[in-house]
């Protein structure tokens, strides 16, 4: 029996963009603390790096997995799209707000000054678990078709 995948570069992109969650969110963001010689000032400087670039990756990507689907003329009602407009959704909101508030509060820490407590980065790891969820369900969707 052939399978036959109707959207392949959106498969193989939703699993790419799990990757780099997977690698910077619940990987890097932690770690780097752990190696020798690093400060609080200079993770915080590094992450605030990293996770701008993560962003940019991050639309990248979800502009292909778009670009796929408009010329493969998917059906924007379908469940495959809803689990693409829920990623694009969350990371619509951590560009325009949740990276913004959060280095807002990398500077003031970087200025030694102490911000009040948040939920800021509860919030940004729920978002990329959610995220993950639905492209894993996504492309679960993209290979069965």
């Amino acid at each position: 029996m052939r399978t036959h995948v109707r959207y392949p570069i959106a498969l193989a992109t939703s699993f790419l963009w799990i990757g780099f969650i997977g690698a910077i969110s619940f990987m890097e963001a932690w770690l780097k603390f752990q190696a020798p010689g690093i400060t609080v000032p200079l993770g915080l400087g590094i992450g605030r790096l990293v996770f701008s670039a993560l962003n940019k990756v991050e639309w990248v990507l979800a502009l292909i997995i778009l670009g796929n689907f408009v010329v493969g003329k998917a059906h924007f009602s379908s469940p495959r799209t809803i689990l693409y407009a829920i990623p694009l959704t969350l990371l619509v909101l951590q560009t325009v707000w949740l990276l913004p508030a959060l280095n807002v509060r990398v500077e003031l820490l970087l200025q030694g000054q102490e911000p009040e407590n948040s939920y800021l980065h509860l919030y940004y790891e729920g978002m990329e678990i959610c995220k993950v969820v639905c492209l894993s369900l996504l492309g679960a969707k993209l290979f069965k078709r």
